[in-house]
């Protein structure tokens, strides 16, 4: 059976996956998820970049040998952990503490030598502890200011707070999971990897507005016409969407992947696995969040309502009285 027939057979309600029924299994996976994020991110802990930390950079072209760069630092340093990542094919960037000026050319004159390339190949460049700070807060305010505004939009348009709630839980799920691989990986939170953040958090929320959209349909039909309870028609919503969501996070992980595994593993151009590992991470996540937590969750906010109760003793009334009619509409 094929994508297309597939879709088609859970769109009709010919085929049928019971999401919301299952729940409590995609809760425990979820919260599982976040609790092995959580406990990463405290041990080992995320690794800031310079921009965050403050430190003094080196990028030399000309030459990728590692070994001979971080040795370079070490002869000046004794002692010292520098960070020595490849740029590009011939490029390499090595990032220590924040240095004086005399141990900055120091270095850059140990470069010059164990990489054997010209003096004007490696630059050298200084940030402060107040610079990073000043990113810092600027990082968290981003992410504050962005998560404010989905609950305003969310609550505005569905006109629920519940859908709001849901889709906030949801991406908190998506962030802490997509931080705890970094912190797992080991690899460096730089300013890109907040702008990838970011990036997979709107992702996410595109892809649960989609999966919502389809809900408030199905429920507002199920509210007139008393046919479904209220669990049914969201999960109806979510087989109805389930393959679009699939075929959408294949094909945005394709180039992305490409940038990872080919771009970073293969090739050694590093400079953009910092936001394609988020990017990557991120849009799995927000993929499985929007299916199996954020309206199972939906469900849960709202079947305490009267209204959604009144709706599920009704049906359920409908079916006791007539149960062939309700087998031909559940089939």
């Amino acid at each position: 059976m094929g994508m297309a027939q597939l879709g088609n057979r859970l769109y009709t309600g010919e085929s049928s996956v019971d999401f919301v029924g299952r729940r409590k299994l995609w809760f425990l996976i979820a919260a599982a998820l976040v609790l092995v994020s959580a406990v990463l991110l405290w041990k080992p802990g995320l690794s800031f970049g310079i921009e965050f930390e403050g430190g003094s950079e080196f990028r030399v072209s000309g030459s990728s040998n590692q070994d001979a760069a971080r040795q370079a630092v070490e002869a000046v340093l004794p002692g010292a952990v520098p960070t020595v990542t490849s740029v590009g094919q011939d490029g390499v960037r090595v990032q220590t503490e924040a240095l004086s000026s005399g141990q900055l050319d120091a270095i850059k004159g140990e470069l010059v030598q164990r990489l054997d390339v010209p003096a004007s190949e490696v630059t050298s460049s200084s940030i402060g502890p107040s610079w990073g700070a000043d990113v810092t807060n600027k990082a968290l305010t981003g992410l504050v200011v962005f998560l404010v505004l989905v609950s305003a939009v969310m609550a505005v348009y569905f006109r629920a707070w519940t859908m709001a709630l849901a889709s906030l839980v949801a991406l908190f799920h998506d962030l802490v999971i997509t931080a705890g691989v970094y912190a797992a990986v080991g690899f460096e939170v730089t300013p890109a990897s907040v702008i990838g953040f970011l990036t997979i958090l709107g992702y996410s929320l595109y892809d649960t507005v989609v999966v919502f959209d389809k809900v408030r349909e199905n429920t507002t039909e199920a509210f007139l016409k008393k046919d479904r309870t209220f669990s049914e028609a969201a999960n109806l919503a979510v087989n109805q969407t389930v393959v679009r969501s699939v075929n959408t996070t294949v094909v945005a992980l394709l180039p992305v992947a490409a940038i990872l595994f080919i771009g970073d593993l293969l090739l050694g151009a590093g400079t953009l696995r910092d936001i394609s590992l988020a990017l990557f991470v991120g849009m799995l996540v927000g993929a499985y969040s929007s299916i199996f937590v954020a309206t199972p969750l939906l469900v849960v906010l709202r079947r305490r309502e009267a209204r959604v109760q009144a709706l599920d003793a009704e049906v359920t009334a409908r079916r006791a009285a007539d149960p062939v009619a309700a087998q031909e509409a559940q089939a």
